[in-house]
């Protein structure tokens, strides 16, 4: 057996007589990594114990219980060694990463670039500190995060970066770049989008947003109810948020073409030093209505709406989505209640 292991790894050597200590490395795939066996006084394999290095311990995350069983299924130390090896050539090829295990110093580069940035802007690091998720709050109190995405090589290597921007994010790397360095950008493109943001801000809270549902940082568009079955989609363009942006009326034709054509006379009238709901309402010539009094106005007249005492239930036109609106209860009531007080 001694033999065999010899010829098959020959950095795997006894470290006594008794040949129940056997320490070195294994190659596999060119690469070495540091194994030490113990076996019991009998050479049985079942009580055997294993210590090694700490890349390949990395390494075999998610596949002990097979290494487990390897080990108390083979009849000898060579035929372990050899599973133990195909073991790892699977998780070498199902793991790119694995080629690139960082060294030490990576980590020691990494913990102190985090000091220098700052622990608390941390929000998120993976269990083998490759992912990080910074937060970052820009003039207006919005908060963003930054998901950096570290390789072995750092800092040769330049990071993956993504972030919810309406923008591609675009970062500058060398080899001397640091995390505080790539924050500090990373601040200066959420000030450039600050306005973009404080304008869409503005429409989200004072119309009635249609469409996205749920909008994000990244969302360039709004659709924005303007009546019973007419709205008006706008994209504003990020860089240029105070130019006229992109609009598309929908609905039926005899209500859309009076809007039409307000907004083709009056186009003119748009006003760079104001906001862009501001001019919306101008060359439009018309009030949006907010979310609250839209629904109230429009929901009653709905035949499939129904009201129970200060409720009314209804179905959106839009999207056909459930919508309860609470309605404010009679000034006759109202008074009666404050007197009984």
């Amino acid at each position: 057996m001694e033999n065999a292991l010899l010829k098959d790894n020959p950095l795997l050597l006894p470290f006594n007589k008794n040949k129940t200590l056997y320490d070195g490395f294994i190659t596999v795939q060119e690469r070495d990594f540091r194994l030490r066996v113990l076996l019991p006084t009998d050479g049985q394999l079942t009580g055997a114990r294993l210590r090694c290095c700490w890349q390949l311990k990395h390494l075999l995350q998610g596949y002990e219980h097979i290494v487990k069983q390897r080990l108390q299924q083979s009849a000898d130390l060579v035929t372990f060694v050899l599973e133990l090896k195909t073991v790892l050539e699977v998780c070498l090829k199902s793991c790119p990463e694995g080629h690139s295990i960082p060294p030490p110093q990576y980590y020691s580069r990494l913990i102190s670039e985090m000091e220098t940035l700052g622990w608390g802007r941390l929000l998120f690091i993976d269990a083998e500190f490759r992912t990080l998720r910074l937060k970052a709050e820009d003039s207006s109190g919005r908060q963003h995060v930054l998901t950096v995405k570290l390789k072995s090589k750092h800092p040769a290597e330049a990071p993956e970066c993504s972030a919810d921007l309406p923008v591609p994010l675009a970062m500058t790397w060398t080899p001397q770049s640091t995390l505080d360095q790539l924050h500090t950008k990373f601040m200066l493109i959420l000030e450039s989008l600050r306005e973009f943001w404080d304008f869409l801000d503005q429409i989200d809270s004072n119309t009635w947003i249609l469409e996205p549902e749920k909008p994000s940082r990244s969302d360039t568009m709004r659709r924005i109810a303007i009546g019973t079955n007419v709205s008006i989609k706008v994209e504003l363009d990020p860089r240029h948020p105070r130019m006229l942006p992109e609009c598309c009326l929908l609905g039926a034709e005899h209500a859309v073409t009076p809007l039409r054509n307000k907004l083709n006379a009056n186009m003119h009238l748009w006003n760079m030093d104001a906001s862009v709901l501001h001019n919306l309402r101008d060359v439009l010539e018309i009030e949006f209505p907010s979310p609250a009094t839209h629904e109230k106005s429009w929901l009653r007249t709905l035949p499939s709406s129904r009201q129970s005492f200060y409720m009314v239930f209804g179905e959106c036109p839009y999207c056909s989505k459930p919508i309860t609106v609470k309605m404010a209860p009679p000034a006759v009531l109202r008074r009666r209640g404050s007197k009984s007080k």
